[in-house]
């Protein structure tokens, strides 16, 4: 499995690498004015090339392809197809990729899960295509591409100077 197969199986899916670097653009734009579009490229390409990564990826939409072909055992197949609010192991593994890079990663994943912008809505409204694990595997690689530029970003706020422990 190499970057470049992620890169095709997410295009397969309705995914580019630039729709989930316009998302990670929105989020570390207000914390760096001199982010270019192409680092959120290059910082998505990044977080894809991790073999963690691919394989968390691979795993999700397998499941979600198997479920649009009515392959899996019930009750996971009914609880898929519904995309049940408290299945939640779509965000656990999603949350897989966004542990790559810390905490950051952790409260964007949040963030996008909960607004869904850009393609990530577009996944999650899709009727047509079972995307219960994508959607969530896109918010978390957009985290962490997010949370590896915050963390090269030398011009961010160093807040740490401003702690007191009275």
């Amino acid at each position: 499995m190499t970057e470049q197969h992620m890169i095709q199986l997410l295009q397969k899916r309705g995914v580019t690498v630039e729709q989930i670097s316009e998302i990670v653009f929105k989020l570390q734009k207000p914390y760096n004015d001199q982010l270019s579009e192409q680092e959120c490229i290059d910082s998505v390409l990044a977080v894809l090339a991790k073999r963690e990564v691919q394989y968390t990826l691979y795993t999700g939409i397998a499941l979600d392809e198997l479920a649009e072909k009515k392959l899996l055992p019930e009750p996971l197949q009914s609880i898929l197809e519904a995309d049940e609010p408290l299945f939640g192991v779509d965000e656990t593994l999603a949350l897989g990729i966004v542990h790559v890079y810390g905490m950051i990663g952790l409260t964007s994943f949040g963030y996008l899960d909960k607004e869904k912008m850009g393609i990530i809505r577009s996944l999650n409204d899709n009727k047509s295509a079972v995307h219960v694990f994508l959607d969530d595997l896109i918010c978390g690689l957009a985290a962490a591409a997010s949370a590896r530029i915050a963390h090269q970003n030398e011009h961010a706020p160093d807040y740490s100077s401003k702690l007191r422990l009275d």
